[in-house]
């Protein structure tokens, strides 16, 4: 099945953290498969585990969370969807997992869920959504 969302980083930690409550309940109206994480994403998940001041914590809280919410791999299809948009922003050298997560969703044809709509605004051919606005 693929997934209609793809969360950005600081949607996943709301998840983890339970906070703030919106994002909970939008996630809950979600259909199982309906929602997956981009691998660059569990591998910004899992580095933030390790710097984490109780990792052991940390990483029961993302395997929890991967339960509810599959990785989605990063393939070949994935690198040639990413391959344009590093491309148009090839200026923007600060922001490179963005450029791969964005590329990711729009691989999957998912739209991207995230907090940082203004750090993904310009990324051609991505659709976004805040499930901290109101609906």
């Amino acid at each position: 099945m693929t997934p209609r969302y793809v969360l950005d980083t600081n949607i996943c930690i709301y998840l983890m953290k339970h906070q703030p409550p919106q994002v909970a309940v939008r996630f809950a109206q979600c259909r199982r498969g309906d929602v997956a994480i981009s691998a660059i994403t569990y591998a910004e998940l899992a580095f933030g585990v390790l710097m984490a001041q109780n990792p052991a914590r940390e990483r029961r809280h993302l395997r929890q969370l991967v339960e509810d919410i599959p990785v989605a791999p990063f393939d070949t299809r994935a690198g040639d969807t990413y391959a344009p948009i590093r491309m148009a922003l090839r200026d923007r050298r600060r922001d490179a997992l963005d450029k791969l997560i964005a590329g990711h969703a729009i691989a999957l044809r998912a739209v991207l869920v995230t907090n940082n709509v203004r750090d993904f605004a310009d990324y051609p051919g991505l659709s976004i959504e805040n499930w901290l606005d109101a609906p």
